[in-house]
């Protein structure tokens, strides 16, 4: 079946209009008109080529929110016409330890729901900058939001689950004091989900001038971090910091504000390496840096619900499918509150 894409042909080119084929809907496939799909920073890295192994043509995009447009013989969870989502994985081993415990994020042999290896044509899988996509029912996840939500439920899907599993894993809570670096795509997200789980939340940012609106997304304080007397002032009192920023940066500053015992994960991916911590930080009061990386499929089903029920969704701004290459630059300068979504309906025009 051919379709209407929006990809790139190298790594040089500008995003163009494409037709690719999707495999007809198998005994355990969904088949998904898109309504809507969310821009992510990963999506520029692959397509450009900062990101090794990428393989073209490159269709981006993996906050993919839609309606079920058919379902194969065996597909007894889903419906034609029930809302739903996919996000980063479209495939996995299905029997590993990791696939065993629903964290098919951690499968050696998880597949992305772009530029991951498939039988269908062209060998590499093509994401959700399209007007439909096929996907086996297990990565298929449930919407609960009202509809006129659904395109601010779309980044949801990467933003929403890579920001929800670590504070959950790391249980933030009342009574824990937690930090959110970066007030991005990534960092917005981690400021209303860890508000919503009952901690005290502090955002950091490098800008004076967003203060408020970090208020506004529900952080109890704001700190700039290029403000020495502001980060003093929060030396060692932290349980838990989310750092989502995606630059190479000095880590010592942020994990001399850790507790003892405290924990900064990273869930931002530089392009190239942050300069190596400074150990002694480490030791001195059993702090940890560790990663994490967007949810399995239960966790990304429970995110949703989770969000559905407090009222959460992303701060977007919607484009148009011809708009995809200037709204890249705008991504890439920070210039956006906080997430483009595409709207799909427009890749016909």
């Amino acid at each position: 079946m051919k379709i209407k894409a929006i990809g790139a042909l190298s790594a040089a080119q500008a995003l163009e209009p494409m037709d690719i084929s999707r495999r007809e809907p198998g005994p355990h496939d969904v088949q998904i008109a898109i309504a809507y799909c969310g821009v992510c920073h990963s999506d520029v890295h692959q397509a450009r080529a900062e990101w090794a192994g990428t393989l073209f043509p490159c269709v981006p995009g993996h906050e993919i929110v839609g309606r079920v447009a058919a379902v194969g013989s065996d597909v007894t969870g889903y419906k034609e016409g029930d809302l739903v989502g996919v996000g980063c994985i479209v495939d996995s081993c299905k029997h590993c330890e990791d696939c065993e415990e629903g964290l098919e994020n951690y499968c050696d042999h998880m597949v992305g729901t772009y530029n991951g290896p498939t039988a269908d044509a062209p060998g590499h899988t093509l994401g959700g900058y399209s007007q439909q996509i096929v996907v086996h029912e297990r990565y298929v996840l449930r919407i609960k939001h009202p509809e006129d939500q659904l395109a601010a439920v779309a980044p949801l899907l990467c933003a929403g689950i890579t920001t929800y599993s670590p504070l959950r894993h790391w249980q933030v809570g009342p009574g824990k004091k937690v930090g959110v670096v970066g007030i991005g795509g990534l960092g917005h997200m981690g400021i209303k989900i860890a508000h919503a789980m009952g901690a005290h939340v502090v955002a950091f940012t490098t800008s004076e001038s967003k203060r408020e609106a970090a208020k506004a997304l529900g952080a109890d304080e704001v700190v700039v971090s290029r403000n020495p007397e502001e980060m003093q002032a929060h030396t060692k009192s932290f349980d838990f910091i989310l750092n989502t920023v995606a630059a190479p940066h000095n880590l010592d500053a942020f994990t001399a504000l850790l507790k003892r015992d405290g924990t900064m994960t990273l869930v931002g991916a530089p392009a190239t390496p942050h300069p190596s911590p400074e150990v002694f930080s480490l030791i001195m009061k059993r702090r940890s840096i560790a990663g994490s990386m967007i949810g399995g499929i239960p966790e990304t089903q429970e995110m949703l619900d989770f969000c559905a029920e407090h009222g959460i969704v992303a701060d977007i701004e919607m484009i148009r499918a011809d708009e995809i290459n200037e709204a890249w630059e705008r991504m890439i300068k920070g210039d956006v509150k906080y997430r483009f979504v595409i709207d799909s309906a427009t890749l016909a025009e």
